[in-house]
C-alpha cells in the first residue's frame, strides 16, 4: 500500500482555552494563541486502498462527480449550479431529506501568504475538525431558527464537500483521518471569533494511533466528503482534516486550487 510521509501540524497543548480571530482584533491580541508542532506521519492514498471508506465508517468518503460549473470564480454559477448540484449528490450519498448549504470558501495557494489576509484564503495546513458537538447543533439554530427545534428532533450532520478546481493537486492536498482512530479526549474545543459571532471548532492534539489518508494528484471529478458533526453517536462523528505540503511535487506544477462547501444534512429519522 502507497504511503507518503508528511508533516502534520497538531496543537500543542495548554492551559488556556485556544482562540482565533479571522480578522484583527485591533486591540493588540494576537489573531491566534494556538500553537502547533509537525508531526511526520504517513498519509496513505486512497486509490489503492482495498475497501470503501464511509461517512459513518471513518468520517469521509470519496465520490466520482463532475461538476457543470465552468468558472468558480463567477460566484453566480458557484450558487445556482454548483450548490444544486452538491445537494443531489448528498442526498444520494446519505439518503437524507434535506441539505442545506450555508457557505463555501475558494482557496488558491500563494506559497508565504497568510490564511485570511489580503489574498485568496490559503490551505488550512493545522489538524482541525470545523464543528463541535455544541457548534453542530447552533448553526442549525443560527441559521434555521424557526425550524431549529423540529429539525433537531431529528438526525443532523453536518459535511464538507471539498473539490480541487480547474487541474489537479499537486503541491497541498487534503488528507483525512479516519474518525476511529482520534480519541475524543484529543479534540481539543477552541473558539473561532468572527465579527459578529463565535463559533467553535476542534483543534486535535497528536497521537501516533491517527490513521491518515488522500489522494495523490486529487482530479477534479474526484469529491472528499468530510463529517464534521453527526448527531448520532454510534457512528463515525468528527473526521479530522488538514492540508499537507508534498516536498517533491512536480517542478512547474500549478498550485492549489479548491472549493469546499460547509452543509447541514438533515434526517427526519
Amino acid at each position: 500500500m502507497s504511503a507518503t510521509t508528511a508533516e502534520l501540524n497538531y496543537i500543542v497543548p495548554t492551559q488556556e482555552r485556544p482562540r482565533s480571530f479571522t480578522y484583527d482584533p485591533g486591540d493588540g491580541s494576537p489573531r491566534t494563541t494556538v500553537a502547533t508542532a509537525p508531526h511526520r506521519l504517513p498519509v496513505h492514498d486512497l486509490r489503492e486502498e482495498e475497501h470503501a471508506f464511509t461517512l459513518d465508517g471513518e468520517g469521509f468518503a470519496v465520490v466520482e462527480h463532475r461538476s457543470a460549473v465552468t468558472d468558480f470564480q463567477d460566484e453566480a454559477q458557484v450558487r445556482d449550479t454548483y450548490y444544486a448540484e452538491a445537494q443531489r449528490l448528498l442526498k444520494d450519498v446519505t439518503g437524507a431529506d434535506r441539505v442545506f448549504i450555508f457557505d463555501h470558501t475558494l482557496r488558491r495557494r500563494v506559497p508565504g501568504q497568510q490564511d485570511y489576509g489580503d489574498g485568496p484564503r490559503q490551505p488550512a495546513t493545522r489538524v482541525h475538525v470545523d464543528h463541535t458537538a455544541r457548534s453542530g447543533p447552533q448553526r442549525v439554530r443560527d441559521l434555521l431558527p424557526d425550524e431549529a427545534d423540529e429539525l433537531l428532533k431529528g438526525r443532523v450532520q453536518v459535511i464538507n464537500l471539498w473539490r480541487p478546481v480547474n487541474h489537479p493537486v499537486y503541491d497541498a492536498p487534503l488528507a483525512v483521518a479516519e474518525a476511529p482512530s482520534v480519541r475524543f479526549e484529543e479534540l481539543v474545543p477552541s473558539d473561532l471569533i468572527y465579527p459578529n459571532r463565535v463559533g467553535e471548532t476542534y483543534n486535535v492534539a497528536f497521537s501516533p494511533d491517527h490513521r491518515w489518508h488522500y489522494i495523490k494528484e486529487q482530479r477534479p471529478d474526484e469529491v472528499i466528503l468530510i463529517k464534521c458533526y453527526d448527531s448520532r453517536t454510534d457512528v463515525a462523528r468528527f473526521a479530522p482534516h488538514t492540508a499537507f505540503l508534498v516536498p517533491d511535487a512536480p517542478a512547474g506544477s500549478p498550485a492549489r486550487e479548491s472549493i469546499e462547501l460547509r452543509t447541514l444534512v438533515f434526517h427526519k429519522e
